[in-house]
């Protein structure tokens, strides 16, 4: 994503709040995680099942066959790490949940939570773990039913999944500054609280 890219999407974020009191920020996150530690795991516990055939079978001595499960824990390691980059061995769920985290860790920590009127409205997207998230503050959640930010999610997913990840997203804030004009009007009184800029983790 370019510079155009995201000042075309903070375009869309400065229209849609200009329709309410709400503040609306953009997280694109490349990875939740990177999901090493599940391939390291894999290559050292079958690197614990190397000697045993060795010693049961052979007459080879205990340095050899140490350095033999040394070897082989070292390409198990390099070819787990590389065939399982991206979270390949890791559940779907377990991906889910790890971008779930960050979401809410992203909502706290880009001052979501400390707008006026408790309005702060995350829109979060994972792209390696194809997840994407709509949090709300406490004066916006409850106020829109969860089938409203899903009708958002859906198309949000799909624009990514065919590569269209900006229009996808330009899509979704004007979807987000809709609902939120319902829910939470423009107030005289209204200042931009938080940077309309999008956030590339």
């Amino acid at each position: 994503m370019d510079a155009a890219d995201r000042d075309a999407i903070a375009e869309a974020v400065r229209r849609a709040e200009s329709l309410t009191a709400g503040e609306i920020v953009v997280v694109i996150d490349r990875a939740a995680s990177s999901y090493r530690n599940v391939p390291v795991m894999m290559a050292l516990t079958l690197a614990l099942f190397v000697p045993w055939p060795l010693i049961s079978l052979t007459t080879i001595s205990a340095q050899k066959i140490f350095l033999i499960q040394l070897l082989c824990a070292a390409a198990l390691l390099a070819t787990l790490l590389w065939y399982g980059r991206g979270g390949r061995f890791v559940p779907g769920f377990v991906k889910r949940r790890r971008a779930h985290d960050v979401a809410l860790r992203e909502f706290t920590a880009r001052g979501l939570t400390r707008t006026k009127g408790r309005t702060g409205v995350l829109i979060y997207i994972a792209l390696q773990e194809r997840y994407a998230e709509i949090l709300t503050d406490t004066g916006i959640d409850g106020l829109a039913g969860e089938d409203a930010w899903g009708a958002i999610i859906e198309p949000l997913l799909a624009a990514a999944r065919e590569d269209r990840l900006t229009e996808g997203l330009i899509a979704a804030v004007g979807a987000v500054g809709t609902v939120l004009a319902q829910h939470a009007p423009p107030v005289p009184d209204d200042v931009d609280e938080l940077p309309n800029k999008v956030i590339l983790l």
